[in-house]
């Protein structure tokens, strides 16, 4: 027998694109999955690992790493989202410790917590080397920011060099982040737009976020202007009034890349039915324990699923959540949201983020040919007649991450 191949058995195995199997048995070899099945479809030896539970690694869709080492998310519960931005700017500037290593800090933290794809938005220096290190599969959407005029050819020199360098990278897929409607000018959203058609790069973009956001939008008024005035970088030409979270979805889905609406916490029903309309090239990334932090209303998520659009999760990141762990943010969406079925729960940090970033062929499921990225989960010494509750038990817990069928 090959010494590549390796057999796991656990007492259940949870395929995603298939119903959990009961003493399941999954073969890797060379890094990808030969097989999913039972014990006696094994042709090698069979390592037992007893009472767990394997999943397909977890994809965080988004996340931001460079704020991995904030010990406890920034400001008090509920403050409005400008009075945030405010603490997260303070933080970046107060900050003594080196920037990639808080972002070496968050590769390790999601690979313990069972990740092992994820997209990051990342700083023009961002350290690459980290990602190279990391066994994690990673699309680093370089954030862009810019009310100025004078800032759009700077920034797009950026941007197309990322797209460039990202091109013949082994480690990282390069994307794009404008970042949102408030801190983007449209002219440079556009550019940006047209610059991910032209190459072929997905787009991530925070929209819909806060009340907030919709009332700079609606009437050029509100926190942000204030703050935008008390940082001497509001430019009142900069964002036209009666401006919807619809005109931006509107471009980014006449543009068909890929696209991933970050939050999307207060899209409307036209907005959503686009979205759906959408969903080939376009996904919403729910961010749970975020949304709660800054008790925002209830998320659209049933209604963006009825709707058939794909909703992906993302941690954000640790300025604004407690962990780096998607794991910990669908039992927190199962518990906020126990109408909907627990398989679908899964689906969000599994199946749905791989194809929010455009990689449903390689992760995101247990099915031959994909990467043997996997998560192994320590289930309750009970029995339940749905394994799903099994998983979602608050006793369950990561044990260890497989990435391309090596143990972590």
């Amino acid at each position: 027998m090959d010494a590549a191949v390796l057999a796991l058995k656990a007492r259940y195995v949870f395929p995603i694109c298939a119903s959990p199997l009961k003493n399941g048995v999954i073969t890797l070899c060379g890094g990808r999955v030969a097989s999913v099945g039972q014990a006696s479809a094994a042709a090698c030896e069979i390592e037992d690992l007893g009472n767990v539970a394997i999943l397909p690694g977890f994809v965080n869709a988004h996340t931001h790493l460079e704020l991995s080492e904030s010990p406890r998310p920034l400001g008090a519960p509920g403050m409005i989202f400008p009075e945030w931005i405010r603490h997260v700017i303070e933080f970046r500037r107060g900050r003594t410790a080196d920037p990639h290593a808080a972002v070496c800090q968050g590769l390790q933290e999601s690979l313990r917590a069972g990740t092992t794809t994820i997209g990051d938005i990342v700083q023009p220096d961002w350290p690459k080397e980290e990602f190279e290190r990391s066994p994690l599969e990673a699309t680093a959407f370089l954030e862009a920011i810019g009310l100025a005029p004078e800032r759009v050819a700077a920034k797009l020199v950026e941007a197309r060099q990322h797209v460039t360098a990202g091109q013949d990278a082994r480690s990282w897929r390069p994307g794009l982040s404008p970042h949102a409607p408030y801190s983007v000018r449209p002219e440079l959203f556009a550019s940006l737009v047209s610059l991910a058609a032209e190459t072929r790069t997905p787009i991530a973009f925070h929209l819909a976020e806060s009340r907030e956001e919709m009332q700079l939008l609606a009437s050029g008024a509100g926190p942000f202007r204030e703050l935008f005035e008390s940082l001497g970088v509001w430019d009142p030409a900069a964002i036209p009034r009666g401006t919807k979270p619809l005109d931006y979805l509107r471009q980014l889905a006449d543009s068909r890349i890929r696209s991933l609406v970050i939050h999307g916490n207060y899209l409307d029903d036209e907005e959503i039915a686009l979205a759906a309309k959408a969903r080939e090239r376009m996904s919403v990334v729910y961010c749970p324990r975020t949304h709660a932090h800054f008790g925002h209303l209830r998320h659209p998520l049933p209604r963006l699923l009825a709707a058939g659009a794909n909703v992906a999760v993302g941690t954000d990141s640790r300025a604004s959540n407690p962990d780096l762990s998607v794991f910990e943010e669908l039992r927190f969406v199962a518990r906020q949201f126990p109408e909907l079925p627990l398989a679908t729960v899964l689906e969000l940090g599994t199946l749905r983020s791989a194809e929010a970033l455009g990689l449903l062929d390689s992760v995101g499921s247990l099915s031959p040919g994909k990467f043997a990225n996997l998560a192994i989960i320590r289930l309750p010494d009970r029995d339940a007649e749905d394994p799903h509750e099994l998983l979602f038990d608050p006793q369950a817990s990561v044990e260890k991450t497989y990435c391309l069928g090596t143990p972590y």
